[in-house]
C-alpha cells in the first residue's frame, strides 16, 4: 500500500525536477499559473526544504503566497517553517533569491485575500473547507550587490531566459484579461503595474551596465545599441500609457493599451535577441 506521504513527497519533486530543468515551466495542475520554489529552513530539523507554491504578484520588491494546504485544517510544514525562521529562497525558474517572509496581518491581510480570490475562485474554495483563517504571506526580496542571480550557464542565454519571462507574463496577463470579461479585477491591475515595474528595472538595467560594456568591446554596434535605446524610451511611452489607463480602468482601453505593449515589445526582444546574442556568444564579452 502506497504512503500517502511518500507519495506527496514524489509529486512534490516530479514538479521540482521539471520546474528546475525548464526554468520555471510545469504541466500537470501547475500549467500556465504562476508558481515559485519556495526553501524553507525546518523549525524543528534546522534542514532545507523546497516546496513548488503558487504565488501572487504584489509590486515592488515583494510576491504573495497562500498557506492553503488545499483547506486542510492544519497549516502546510512550509509556513510553520518560516513563522519560525523567516529567512527563505525563493526560485522563479530564471532568478533565485533570498527574502524574508511576513505574515500580513488585519486589513493587509483580508485586502491581499480578497484579490486573490477574485483573481481564482479557488481560493475562497479553500478556505470554505477549513476553520482556518488562510495566511497570506508576503516574501520581500532582499536586496544584494550586482547583477541579479539569473540560472543561465551564459549571458546570451541571460537574455533569452530573461526575454521569455516576459514574453508568458503577458501572455498570461492577457488571458486572465480575457477571462475577466468586462470587468478588471483588482490583482489583474496589479499583476499588470508589477510586470511595467519589472520591465522598467530590465531595461534600465540594461542601458547602465550591458550597453556600454558592449558598447566598448564592440564598437561596430553602436548603431544597434542606440535603437535599442531609443526603443527603451518608445517601450516606457507606452508603459506610462497602461499605468494611466489602469488608473481609471475602463477594461477595454487597458485591453488595448496591453495589446499595444505586446506587439511593440515583442518586436524589440526579437530584435534584441538577433543582434546581441551573436555578441554575446562570439566568446569577446565576458558580461
Amino acid at each position: 500500500m502506497t504512503n500517502p506521504a511518500n507519495a506527496f513527497h514524489d509529486f512534490n519533486q516530479r514538479i521540482i525536477d521539471e520546474f528546475r530543468a525548464h526554468h520555471g515551466q510545469v504541466g500537470g495542475p501547475f500549467e500556465g499559473g504562476r508558481l515559485i520554489l519556495l526553501t524553507t529552513t525546518g523549525a524543528r530539523t534546522g534542514t532545507p526544504h523546497t516546496t513548488p507554491v503558487g504565488y501572487l504578484p504584489d509590486g515592488g520588491d515583494r510576491i504573495l503566497v497562500i498557506a492553503s494546504a488545499g483547506g486542510s485544517p492544519r497549516h502546510p510544514d512550509w509556513y510553520r517553517n518560516l513563522v519560525a525562521n523567516p529567512q527563505v529562497t525563493v526560485e522563479s525558474g530564471v532568478f533565485t533569491y533570498e527574502a524574508r517572509a511576513v505574515v500580513l496581518a488585519g486589513d493587509e491581510r483580508d485586502q491581499a485575500f480578497a484579490r486573490a480570490v477574485e483573481a481564482d475562485r479557488g481560493w475562497a474554495t479553500y478556505q470554505e473547507k477549513t476553520d482556518r483563517v488562510l495566511p497570506v504571506v508576503a516574501l520581500h526580496e532582499i536586496a544584494r550587490p550586482g547583477p541579479p542571480n539569473i540560472n543561465a550557464g551564459s549571458p546570451a542565454e541571460a537574455i533569452r531566459l530573461v526575454h521569455d519571462v516576459f514574453r508568458r507574463e503577458l501572455a498570461l496577463i492577457r488571458r486572465e484579461m480575457t477571462a475577466g470579461g468586462s470587468t478588471l479585477g483588482a490583482q489583474l491591475r496589479v499583476n499588470c503595474l508589477t510586470f511595467c515595474q519589472g520591465l522598467h528595472n530590465h531595461h534600465t538595467g540594461e542601458d547602465m551596465a550591458m550597453f556600454p560594456f558592449l558598447s566598448d568591446r564592440h564598437p561596430e554596434a553602436a548603431p544597434v545599441l542606440d535603437r535599442l535605446r531609443a526603443e527603451h524610451e518608445h517601450i516606457a511611452t507606452l508603459v506610462e500609457e497602461l499605468r494611466t489607463a489602469l488608473a481609471d480602468p475602463d477594461p477595454a482601453a487597458v485591453h488595448a493599451e496591453v495589446d499595444r505593449l505586446t506587439t511593440e515589445l515583442e518586436a524589440h526582444l526579437t530584435y534584441e535577441e538577433e543582434q546581441l546574442i551573436p555578441l554575446l556568444d562570439s566568446g569577446n564579452s565576458g558580461v
